[in-house]
């Protein structure tokens, strides 16, 4: 075990941040899938479109499971492992952050809910294998020296995308009946948590950066999650203890300091708090 968690950069295997990869009838045992990457983070989107087959992975240490036909999404900066892999045939889909447009990150940035598998239909399943060939045929070094080379890809790239963003909102929206304007601002709230989570640490700080009050605030996170915008804030530190806590060999002193507090004890009682366990337990039960 390293001293920080092992961050691959799409850089070291692709020049033009873009990985476009056919998989037919695959199979991995959890066994095998050690063997390859291991548990790890990656610096770029990963967007899978599962035509059929079985797959088990984890993900920030909750296990998602996938089955045929499902489009799944992985962020940048979250801990995850291939476990099992059984006949799966689809596209599996590398882009760096910095290729994909704005509107689509936000999507995947401002969801309200746990980024799962989801199923889809022959028609979406089609239109996004045709739409991943294309892709896959022009990512040459001769082609992608051309302006219009670069063009082409780049709107494949921004279709293939967009379909995803376009699933996964369309399903977010689904599950929910509130307001616009509650649901605009508590996900703004939870981007900006996401980004300052290790420096701001109170719905007051956020309320300011927002240009509201922090009562309103409060109500409105609590409105339209169910839970404080102290909890939030809090979530996104005690899932980040927790990957350092298992994936690395960092003192709890580090670990605190990296999350930015400078006293260690304070958040010792808080993710005790937060967990029912100590750090140190959850560390010694969790490797």
């Amino acid at each position: 075990m390293k001293q920080a968690i092992p961050t691959y950069d799409l850089n070291d295997i692709s020049r033009h941040g873009i990985i476009a990869e056919r998989m037919e009838h695959r199979n991995h045992e959890s066994d095998d899938m050690l063997l390859d990457k291991g548990i790890h983070r990656d610096n770029n989107y990963i967007f899978t479109c599962m035509e059929s087959g079985h797959v088990k992975m984890m993900v920030d240490f909750k296990t998602v499971e996938s089955q045929d036909p499902a489009i799944f999404c992985v962020l940048p900066g979250q801990v995850h492992q291939a476990l099992i892999m059984k006949d799966v045939s689809g596209w599996f889909i590398a882009v760096k952050a910095e290729l994909i447009p704005e509107t689509v990150r936000s999507v995947f940035e401002e969801l309200l809910v746990e980024i799962q598998p989801v199923p889809v239909n022959k028609s979406w399943v089609e239109k996004l294998n045709s739409s991943t060939r294309i892709l896959q045929s022009f990512l040459s070094d001769e082609i992608l020296a051309s302006k219009e080379g670069s063009l082409i890809v780049q709107s494949q790239l921004h279709a293939i995308t967009g379909i995803f963003a376009f699933i996964y909102k369309h399903e977010n929206q689904a599950r929910t009946t509130h307001e616009p304007r509650a649901l605009q601002l508590t996900r703004a709230f939870r981007t900006l948590v996401r980004a300052e989570f290790k420096t701001l640490k109170s719905p007051s700080s956020y309320a300011n950066l927002l240009n509201i009050s922090r009562g309103y605030l409060t109500e409105v996170i609590r409105e339209v999650t169910g839970k404080s915008a102290q909890y939030w804030i809090h979530q996104e530190v005690l899932i980040e203890s927790k990957r350092l806590l298992v994936f690395t060999h960092l003192t709890i002193k580090e670990i605190a300091h990296e999350l930015g507090y400078d006293d260690h004890t304070y958040f010792s009682r808080l993710f005790s708090k937060l967990e029912g366990q100590s750090p140190s337990e959850f560390r010694h039960k969790n490797r």
